[in-house]
C-alpha cells in the first residue's frame, strides 16, 4: 500500500509539473482535471447488440459516449430499383422482405397505396378487410414479442426471451397456416387475399389470445417491471417530444415520448375505425418520459391492444361476414394493373412506426415509374446520436435496442 500511495503520488507530480495539473493541496485527488485520451470504437456491423448489420462509430471519452454516427448499407437489396423494373402485383413478395419480422403489416400498407391508384379504395369486401386487420394485428405482436425479447436479451436477461420465442410461434404457425410461409407471406393482394382464412382460423386465433393475455402478465412481472431491468432503462436514452417531432420519429418511439398519434386513428384507414381500441403513450411511470422504459412499456401495452383488435375481428368474421360458399377473395383482385397517370403516398401504422410508399404512375405501363419507400426504422434510427450522447458505452446499446430497427428496412 506504501508503494503504490508512493507511486501515485508522484505521477500526480509529474503532471503538475509538466503543466497537465495545477499544484493543488497535498493528497487531494482531483479527478476531474484528469485528461483522457478520445478513442474510435467500432460496434459492428456483426454485433449481436446491433440487431443486423448496422456498423456504430462511436467516440468515447473512456466510458462516456460523446458522439456515435451510424454506418449503414451493409444489407441494400435495392427494393426501390427492384420495384421500378416489375409490374405492381409482383412487387409484394419484396415488400414482404423490407421489415421481415411484419411482412403483413408491410403488405397491408402497400397493397392499400396500389388499391387508392386504382379507386378500389373502400370497395372491398368487409371479410377481407377484417381478415387483413386479423392477420395484420397477429403479425403486429409477434414483432413486439421480437422487439422485447431480444431488448432483455441485450441487456442480460435470458428467460424472457425463450419464454417470447415460445409465444410467437404459436403466431407464426397460424400465419404459415394461412399461406404456406413462415415469414414472408405474399398473402395480402391488390384487390383481395392470396385466399380466405383457413377453415377453424377464427376460433384458433381466440384460442389464442385467451392463451397469451396471462402470458403478458407473467412477462410484465418478470422482465419490464424487474429492478435490475428499470435500473438500466429508466432515465436513459429519453427522447424529449419536440426532437421526436422534429426528426420525424413514429410509431411507439414518439408514443413513448407522450405524443397520442396512431395512424389507425388519425388516418381511419381500413375497418379500423369500426373497432374499439387504446392509443398507450408514455406516462414516466419508472423514469422520464421517453426513456428506453417508457418505450418498452408502451410497446406491451400494444400487444394488449391488438389482443382487444382481434377479438373484435373475430367476432364481426363469425357473425356479421360469415364463410360462404360464394365468397371469392380475389374477386376484385385485377387481372392487369395500369393505374392513370398520378403521384401518390399512402402510409400505415406497422409496428415500429408509419411505413410510406410513394408511387408515381405514367399511366402507359403496369409496372411504377417511380416506386419510394418512407421507413419507419431508417427514420427512428436519426435520431440515436442525439439521445445517446453523453450516455455510456453500457448505455448506448440499451437505447439502440430501444429503438427496435430492422436492418431490411433500414437500408431497403
Amino acid at each position: 500500500m506504501a508503494l503504490h500511495h508512493t507511486l501515485t503520488q508522484d505521477k500526480l507530480q509529474y503532471q503538475v509539473d509538466h503543466g497537465h495539473l495545477e499544484k493543488s493541496e497535498p493528497n487531494k485527488f482531483r479527478s476531474g482535471e484528469l485528461r483522457t485520451e478520445e478513442m474510435i470504437i467500432n460496434i459492428g456491423p456483426q454485433h449481436p447488440s446491433t440487431h443486423g448489420v448496422l456498423r456504430l462509430e462511436v467516440l468515447s471519452d473512456g466510458e462516456v459516449v460523446k458522439e456515435v454516427v451510424p454506418h449503414i448499407g451493409y444489407l441494400h437489396r435495392c427494393f426501390e430499383k427492384h420495384a421500378e423494373n416489375l409490374p405492381y402485383n409482383q412487387i409484394i413478395p419484396f415488400v414482404d422482405r423490407l421489415d421481415y419480422v411484419a411482412a403483413m403489416n408491410c403488405e397491408h400498407a402497400y397493397v392499400m397505396g396500389v388499391e387508392k391508384m386504382l379507386g378500389l379504395h373502400g370497395q372491398l369486401p368487409k371479410r377481407v378487410e377484417y381478415s387483413r386487420v386479423l392477420v395484420a394485428e397477429l403479425n403486429r405482436i409477434a414483432s413486439h414479442l421480437v422487439a422485447i425479447g431480444t431488448y432483455g436479451l441485450d441487456l442480460g436477461a435470458f428467460t424472457p426471451f425463450f419464454w417470447i420465442m415460445r409465444d410467437r410461434e404459436h403466431i407464426l404457425r397460424m400465419l404459415e397456416w394461412t399461406c404456406g410461409a413462415r415469414l414472408l407471406y405474399n398473402y395480402i393482394w391488390i384487390g383481395g387475399l392470396f385466399y380466405d382464412l383457413p377453415v377453424g382460423f377464427e376460433e384458433k386465433a381466440r384460442e389464442f389470445i385467451q392463451y397469451f393475455q396471462p402470458k403478458l402478465n407473467e412477462l410484465e412481472k418478470l422482465l419490464v417491471e424487474n429492478k435490475i431491468f428499470i435500473d438500466r432503462t429508466a432515465d436513459v436514452g429519453v427522447l424529449p417530444l419536440d426532437l421526436a417531432i422534429n426528426a420525424g420519429v413514429t410509431g411507439p418511439m414518439l408514443r413513448a415520448s407522450g405524443l397520442r398519434f396512431d395512424l389507425r386513428r388519425v388516418d381511419a384507414y381500413s375497418v379500423y375505425p369500426e373497432l374499439e381500441f387504446d392509443i398507450p403513450i408514455g406516462e414516466g411511470r419508472m423514469g422520464t418520459i421517453g426513456d428506453c422504459w417508457d418505450r418498452t412499456w408502451v410497446r406491451l401495452q400494444e400487444m394488449r391492444e391488438s389482443c382487444k383488435i382481434i377479438n373484435q375481428c373475430v367476432d364481426r368474421l363469425l357473425s356479421d361476414h360469415k364463410r360462404t360458399r360464394e365468397f371469392d377473395p380475389q374477386a376484385l383482385v385485377p387481372k392487369k394493373i395500369r393505374p392513370t397517370k398520378q403521384d401518390i403516398y399512402v402510409r400505415a401504422e406497422n409496428p415500429k412506426g408509419e411505413l410510406g410508399f410513394f408511387f408515381r404512375a405514367d399511366g402507359k405501363s403496369d409496372v411504377p415509374f417511380r416506386c419510394k419507400v418512407r421507413s419507419c426504422s431508417f427514420v427512428n434510427l436519426s435520431v440515436l446520436p442525439e439521445i445517446s450522447r453523453g450516455a455510456l458505452m453500457a448505455d448506448l446499446i440499451a437505447i439502440l435496442g430501444s429503438i427496435d430497427i430492422v436492418l431490411g428496412e433500414v437500408d431497403r
